[in-house]
């Protein structure tokens, strides 16, 4: 249907009513009824696989609506108004985590400054140079953000969390008329978090929608909620009386949570770092570090976007060397014995396993690999690797997914695979890098729980987080990183501050 001429605004509104959304023959979304007007600012939330990625997607346009009778998806801007996307897409801008993984995946790295501009044009890569007027722009979002400095580092060069801001200014450059944000607030520091949380406060009459999983990342002028139920919304309204707490689980702590862990005494080193220094892209991420992990440890790592804590993590997995003059040495491996020897003692959760993993992948495949250490099967899985993953698949809940190629899930569900493949060998050593991220209060508050076992078998554990709260009474050491070196390495102090709250 062409478009219609109607007084409006210079804001996208989009009209969903009835509206159904199918992934390979299985409903994912069911009689969606919606709108979102102008200077409406909503909150998305639900359990992980409850449908918020998709019903995000379907807004964008990026996914079609299954075809019912009755079904709508129109959209208004301005005095134009359309039941197709044609001619609103790119109005919107949406910007979720497959945004991130795909530059990962692909090799993209590019300046931060290109990555931004490319928003200006709304192109995947950069066409053209960028104009004097383009960078000016570019560095304004940039410095409204907090991060003008990083606009000459490839973007692959970036935390995981510097990349996330960087995308964000550039769905920012795009000029949207509605912009949708899935769970972008995963990975930021405090710092960081403010600023978007800020930023998000500031706008009036722009629409966005923000999904998440925590109470404390709910802006505190969000106008909206919206929650989803296994595909179907049981509430749309305004923020007064939204169950908000009900759904995102607010702080509370397990029934059995012990007293601080007290560190036992010293065990079995499994991997010591001496004087460590791991440069990356020609530049020193980490600096004369000293640490040594011994079974029965809990090591929580924090520090801001860009301290250096993954780099530490793939250090210690084996990812990144360590410079001359530096030592780091893993129980078992002396010259002759294959790194892999060691790799299949440790259970690896990380954010860039998201991307390297092929969607194409099926839940059973990721979880078997775990047993060799790799990124995909080399060869036909065992009956070993084969009984070891169902064993996985059913202590984490996911035994109905197991045939279901990658792409097929939500974020939060791909992280429950991946401490799956963690956990498929019994690791006596796991490296967890913000391990819940995107995951609802129920799935963390089950996986601490799956930690805390592994621990108390003597398993030693290394996490980075930005929310170290979470640990306080699991931690038996602690790390505290700026800009590559420790500012604090020793047992695990008192009173470690939780996350950032409304």
């Amino acid at each position: 249907m062409p478009p219609t001429k109607r007084p409006g605004t210079r804001y996208l509104e989009v009209r969903l009513a009835g509206a159904a959304v199918r992934r390979a023959g299985r409903a994912v979304l069911r009689e969606i009824t919606w709108t979102i007007r102008p200077g409406q600012r909503w909150v998305l939330v639900g359990a992980n696989g409850a449908g918020k990625t998709q019903l995000l997607k379907l807004v964008a346009a990026i996914v079609w609506p299954a075809p019912a009778a009755g079904a709508v998806r129109s959209y208004r801007l301005g005095r134009e108004s359309a039941s197709s996307a044609a001619g609103f897409r790119e109005q919107i801008a949406y910007l979720g985590a497959e945004r991130q993984d795909k530059y990962q995946r692909r090799g993209w790295d590019m300046s931060a400054q290109r990555v931004v501009g490319t928003g200006l044009y709304r192109t995947d890569i950069p066409l053209d140079e960028l104009s004097g007027a383009d960078r000016r722009r570019v560095l304004r979002i940039l410095n409204s953000l907090g991060s003008a400095a990083l606009a000459q580092r490839p973007f692959l060069s970036l935390s995981y969390g510097q990349r996330r801001v960087i995308l964000l200014a550039r769905a920012l450059a795009a000029r949207p008329r509605l912009l949708l944000l899935d769970e972008i607030l995963n990975g930021l520091d405090a710092a960081n978090r403010r600023r978007v949380l800020g930023w998000l406060g500031r706008v009036r009459r722009l629409p966005w929608v923000l999904a998440t999983h925590r109470l404390e990342d709910v802006p505190v002028n969000a106008s909206h909620a919206l929650v989803l139920e296994r595909g179907r919304i049981v509430y749309a309204g305004a923020m007064r009386g939204a169950p908000l707490a009900a759904w995102l689980g607010g702080r509370r702590r397990t029934p059995h949570q012990a007293p601080r862990r007290r560190a036992a005494r010293a065990g079995r080193s499994l991997v010591r770092l001496a004087n460590a220094r791991v440069f990356l892209a020609e530049r020193a991420v980490l600096s004369g570090l000293t640490l040594t992990v011994r079974t029965g440890d809990w090591w929580v790592v924090h520090g801001p976007n860009g301290a250096g804590k993954t780099t530490l993590l793939r250090t210690l997995y084996g990812d990144h060397g360590v410079a001359a003059g530096g030592v780091v040495e893993r129980a078992g491996i002396e010259p002759g014995v294959p790194l892999e020897q060691f790799r299949r003692r440790v259970g690896l959760i990380a954010p860039h396993l998201h991307a390297d993993h092929p969607r194409r992948l099926t839940v059973a495949e990721v979880v078997q690999s775990g047993r060799h250490a790799s990124i995909g099967l080399n060869e036909s899985p065992s009956a070993a690797d084969r009984a070891a993953a169902r064993r996985a698949l059913a202590a984490f809940g996911l035994s109905r997914l197991a045939r279901r190629p990658l792409g097929e899930l939500s974020y939060g569900q791909l992280r429950r695979v991946l401490f799956a493949r963690a956990w498929v060998r019994e690791p006596e050593l796991l490296l967890l890098d913000e391990p819940f991220a995107g995951l609802d209060a129920p799935t963390r508050r089950t996986l601490l729980e799956r930690v805390r076992a592994q621990a108390a078998r003597a398993a030693a554990v290394v996490v980075t987080t930005h929310r170290r709260g979470e640990f306080n009474h699991c931690a038996t050491h602690e790390l505290e990183l700026v800009a590559g070196r420790a500012r604090y390495c020793g047992p695990a102090r008192p009173g470690a501050a939780p996350g950032v709250r409304r």
